[in-house]
């Protein structure tokens, strides 16, 4: 017997993950990473003459979590989590922004950039990638920052009674939007829920299941599925996109697991149901954004480990192939999804991700978003 027939092929599928997410992340290093000691990366390959030096918080964000879920992954991990997390706090506006509370700003802060308007959905990302952090390791630090970001969350909620459907947490401190979204209602529940299992303070599941009721009252469809936002007058937008599916099953799951009651459990099985179909079933996933997909693959297998099954994780797999196989030059490595021949940073960071969480045990899968 050799030694390749001990393999199972569960051990072999984990390796060849593990793989491709140490190459995906190697080509996303060479190609968007600068080398100025700022630790930070560039917005899209080739650049644009036109281009800032850098790339904007929601990408970064993204880069910063590529990081983080290769930790689980390989050792290697390690070392670019904490350069990738440094990085990151050059986006941190300790000074607040509109409602004074801290938080990460949509630039670079001085000396490598003059800051932006803070996007609520921007800073609930890194506070669940803090989070999830603090559960592998228990890091303190980490934790705070994620108080902190809940913080600055709650203080985007619509307090305004007049408005059409009040309440609700806005997208953007901008002035040129007053959304509110499923995006920046639900990863803020979900934040809550987990700030919540790890102190007990009731304060910040009451606030997250503010968030959800808003959402699941005003930008839940009739089939299950989720809206993307609502503005001030009312006017509802309806694209259904994959990462607005993905993060209301994560937040039932985690309400079931604090609450026991199996309404949420059940709620967040019919939302994957609906979801699988409209994505898998009906041939729509390939056509979403890959980092919006792999937001959604997290969350799904979230649900799997506490219900069990290997649904998703295998459409999670069959997706990543695809793109690995159609979608990715094997002579650069990089990943392709325009028709300009760019290829944007979050677009790498996301294959990183999903190629890292396949590698990942399913005893881990419980600190995913």
């Amino acid at each position: 017997m050799t030694l390749t027939m001990l393999v199972s092929p569960a051990a072999a599928a984990s390796e060849r993950h593990e793989t491709r997410a140490l190459t995906a992340y190697a080509t996303l290093d060479r190609y968007f990473g600068t080398a100025d000691g700022s630790g930070l990366y560039r917005e899209q390959y080739p650049a644009a003459a036109e281009d800032n030096p850098y790339s904007y918080e929601w990408p970064y964000s993204q880069v910063h979590i590529a990081a983080l879920d290769l930790t689980v992954a390989h050792p290697r991990g390690e070392g670019e989590y904490a350069a990738r997390a440094a990085a990151q706090e050059h986006y941190w506006n300790a000074a607040g922004g509109t409602t004074g509370r801290a938080g990460y700003d949509s630039y670079p802060v001085a000396p490598y950039g003059a800051g932006g308007d803070m996007f609520y959905d921007d800073n609930e990302w890194v506070g669940l990638a803090k989070i999830q952090r603090y559960l592998q390791t228990r890091d303190a630090a980490a934790l705070r920052r994620a108080k902190e970001i809940f913080a600055l969350v709650e203080s985007g909620w619509d307090t305004d009674t007049s408005h059409s459907a009040p309440g609700g947490v806005f997208w953007t401190q901008a002035t040129w939007s007053h959304d509110r979204n499923t995006v920046s209602n639900m990863p803020g529940a979900e934040l809550g829920i987990r700030l919540y299992q790890i102190t007990g303070q009731r304060r910040y599941l009451q606030s997250a299941l503010r968030f959800y009721d808003w959402t699941n009252t005003y930008l839940q469809s009739p089939s299950g599925l989720y809206w993307d936002h609502l503005d001030l007058d009312g006017t509802l937008e309806k694209t259904i996109w994959s990462y607005n599916q993905g993060v209301p099953i994560g937040v039932n799951v985690l309400l079931y697991q604090v609450t026991r009651d199996r309404t949420y459990l059940r709620r967040a099985e019919r939302i994957a149901d609906a979801a699988y179909d409209y994505y898998v079933t009906q041939g729509r996933l390939n056509g979403q954004p890959i980092f919006f997909n792999s937001i959604f693959f997290k969350n799904l297998l979230l649900l799997q480990s506490v219900t069990g099954g290997d649904r998703y994780r295998q459409a999670m797999a069959r997706y990543a192939d695809w793109v690995w196989s159609a979608k990715r030059d094997p002579r650069t490595g990089l990943v392709h999804f325009s028709t300009d021949g760019r290829t944007q940073v979050i677009e790498q960071a996301a294959l990183v991700q999903i190629y890292a969480v396949l590698a990942w045990p399913r005893a881990k899968w419980p600190i995913l978003y």
